[in-house]
Order: C-alpha cells, then structure tokens, then sequence
C-alpha cells in the first residue's frame, strides 16, 4: 500500500512537472492572443476578419508542419522511455530536414497565390484586400513556425516542458511589443501586425535551436554535432507518423473555411464576434491543452520502458486533472460571457453575439478537453489514426453539416452555429471513450524504424 501510495504521489509530481511549464506557456499565448486580438479590435472589424480568414488558409499550413512535430513527438517518446538517447537525436535531426525543406516550399506557395486562396471564402473587397496583405507578411514566418513546432515536439517526448515555455515566452512579449509599437506608435496598421509577428517567430526559432542542437544543447550533449545525413527511413516512419495528426488538424482548418463562410453570411459583425470569442474561449480550452500532451508523453514513455500499468495510472491521473481545471476555467465562460468580450472590444454587438457563443462553448468545454486526453494517449501508443477518424467524422458528418443546413437552408439565428459546434465536441468524446472500451492501448508495440 505505501509503494502504491509513493508511486502515485511521483507519478502527481511528474505530471506537475511537465503539466505547469505546458500551461504557463498556454497562457502565454492565450495572453498575447488576447492583447493582439484586443489592438486589432481597436483598428476595426475589417481587420479583425482579415486576420480570421488569413489565419484559416496558415494553420492549414501550420497543420502539417504539427504533425511532423507530433509524428517526431512520439517516436521521441518510446525512444527516450526505452533509454535510447542516439535515437532521439537522430529522430530530431531528420525531422528538422524534413520540416525545413516543406517550409520553404509552402512559404512560396502560399506568398504567390494568397489572393486566390481567400476568395474561396467570398469575402467583401476589402476583406480580400487586407486579408491578402497579412497572409503575404505572415508566411515568410513559415520556417521559423516549423523550427518552434519541432523543437517543442522532441523537448516535450522527452519531458522536457520549460524549454519551449521559455521560447513561447520569448515569442510572446517580442510579438505584444513590436505589434503595439508597429500598429500604434508607427501606425502600420495590419501590415505592422505581421511585421511583429515574424519578428517574434524569428527571434524564438533562434532561441529554439540553440537550445536543441547549438554548442551545448540538449541533443549536442547526447550525441555531438548536427548530423546532415539524410536517413530516408526514418523520415518516412516520421512522416507516417505524422501525416494522420496533420490530417486531423487540417480537417479542422478546411472545416473553418466552411463554418466561415456560413457565419459570414450573418455579417462581419457577427464574424468579428466569432473571432474574439475564439480568442476568450482559449481562457477554457488552453490551459487543459498540455494534458494531451502529457498523455501522449507519458504514454510513449511508458510503452518504450514497457510499463503498461504505469502507463495506465498516467492516464487516469490526467483525466482526473483535466476534469477539475476544466469544471473551473469553463465557469468563466458560463458566468461571465460578457465581461469577458467587453475586454477584447466596445462594440455592443460583437459583445452581445460572442457572448452567447462563449455561453454554448462554456456547457462543451468538459467533452473537449477529456477527449483530447484520450486523444494523446492514442498518439503516444501509436494509433496515431484513430484521432483523425475522430476529427473527420466529427466535422464532415456532424459540424459542417449541421452549421451549414442552419445558415443556408434554415435560415435559422445564429446560435445555431454555435450549437452544431458543440455537438462535434461531445461526438468526440462518445468516440475516443468508446474505442478505450474495446481495446487496451497499451498492449501496442513499439514502432519499428
């Protein structure tokens, strides 16, 4: 009994450990994305939608980029659990090559057809316009996004948590301080927000690999320099691994071209609503973000030192956390949906419609936020899979039809929207709990690579 007991109280603590740098850095960035999102606000709503519709076609970028990092994430995990360091090291090489060369690639594609890719979500002119402008600026940010992801990725399959908190730090106070100097003091406007927020991308990727592989980084220190040979099976397997994650969060963006331009057709006011509530939602779901994480951490840890039962108690200790944080940062948004706007902006209406939407995403945060736990112990066993199966029939069955039959067919008042999003996140819960049910994860094998 008293081993038991001893061996909870390290399992708590190690979840602690990990679980506070991976908060604090979500807060980090729900902060800066609260202060940014509330000096935009102060511009216009114009330019709050262009940011909307800019950021949807870059975080189908970013999708990709996130899944070599989860892909990398997980090997790292098993690697680093059965105690072989050499093979983390190369895992984080080959991922690195893999993610530069694609970021070159998508930061081109992107600059030269960003015009083209808006209209898909039939904007106003000058919705095209501005929106144009920021993407354009923005995606030069591409290489230094995908440095950040991968550095995250391999620090945190190792449990490493407080390095990437760090960069996010560095990022977010470089990004809030450049962005009020460029938008308020320069009076660059849109333009001056993607100035800052290259700038601060730049400036964290550095930081990023210094710490992984600079004269006494984390990896230098495993295995010496920087190894350039490219080993083309361990960049598939790496790649396989993380296609599936990169599918499941370009669902997501692809269904935000859809729920955009569903929500548009109730004006840019509304749509500016949607935005900022995005914005102040995070005040529920970010915080509880790093559990997945951590599952997915320990998880593959556990599998690479063949602990199933260790495993197991990870688990259920994260989901009775999660829980808790989740029953209290969701009450803000349940009971104090306004107060909440009225920070981000003073106009009435966006207040009034974000609110209501804050209410609805309030009652759904706890669905959210347990299967995303679920989630990440599915990753870090290996069924990297079953999580996009998840995402795709959650918003290509029930979310983007649900919305788009209320906006177009019904007709109907757009709280309706924001009830069809919530009934996607309770789906993914019935889904993730189900599939534990009939089958025990942690009697997967380790990947071979």
């Amino acid at each position: 009994m008293e081993e038991n007991t001893l061996e909870d109280k390290q399992i708590k603590k190690r979840i602690v450990s990990m679980i506070l740098p991976i908060t604090i850095e979500n807060i980090l960035q729900m902060t800066a994305g609260l202060v940014l999102m509330a000096m935009i606000g102060r511009i216009n709503p114009i330019a709050v939608g262009s940011i909307g519709i800019a950021m949807v076609i870059y975080k189908i970028v970013w999708a990709v980029f996130k899944g070599i990092g989860t892909g990398a994430s997980v090997l790292v995990a098993q690697s680093y659990g059965g105690d072989k360091l050499l093979k983390v090291k190369s895992v984080a090489e080959q991922a690195f090559m893999v993610t530069l060369v694609l970021s070159v690639l998508f930061q081109q594609l992107i600059y030269w057809t960003a015009g083209s890719l808006l209209k898909v979500f039939n904007p106003t002119e000058d919705l095209l316009i501005n929106g144009t402008i920021y993407l354009k600026t923005i995606s030069w940010s591409f290489p230094a996004l995908a440095i950040i992801i991968l550095v995250a990725g391999v620090l945190q399959g190792m449990g490493n948590a407080k390095t990437p908190m760090v960069a996010v730090g560095i990022l977010n106070v470089i990004n809030i301080s450049f962005g009020y100097i460029f938008i308020f003091v320069m009076e660059m406007g849109l333009k001056g927000a993607g100035y800052a927020y290259n700038i601060a991308y730049l400036s964290a990727a550095i930081f990023g690999i210094i710490m992984l592989f600079g004269k006494r980084g984390i990896l230098t220190s495993i295995g010496g320099r920087f190894s350039f040979k490219f080993n083309r099976k361990e960049s598939l397997t790496i790649v396989r691994f993380g296609l599936p994650t990169s599918f499941e969060t370009a669902f997501w963006q692809m269904s935000s071209i859809f729920i955009t331009r569903a929500i548009l057709t109730y004006g840019e006011i509304a749509y500016a609503a949607y935005q900022l509530g995005l914005q102040a939602e995070s005040i529920s779901y970010m915080p509880a973000t790093g559990f997945g994480i951590a599952a997915t951490t320990f998880t593959g840890q556990a599998l690479g030192g063949k602990d199933k039962e260790i495993g197991r108690k990870y688990l259920r200790q994260l989901i009775k956390i999660t829980i808790v944080i989740t029953i209290f940062a969701a009450g803000a948004l349940i009971f104090i949906p306004k107060q909440i706007m009225a920070l981000l902006t003073n106009d009435l209406e966006v207040i009034q419609i974000g609110a209501v939407y804050l209410l609805v995403m309030g009652i759904t945060q706890l669905p959210q936020n347990i299967s995303g736990v679920l989630n990440g112990a599915l990753r870090g066993a290996g069924y990297v899979k079953i999580p996009m199966i998840n995402a795709g029939i959650g918003l290509w069955l029930i979310r983007v039809p649900f919305v788009l039959s209320m906006a177009f067919i019904f007709k109907a008042d757009i709280i309706w929207i924001w009830v069809g999003i919530g009934l996607d996140m309770c789906f993914r819960l019935a889904f993730s709990y189900i599939y534990f049910k009939k089958r025990n994860i942690f009697d997967s094998k380790l990947v071979e690579y």
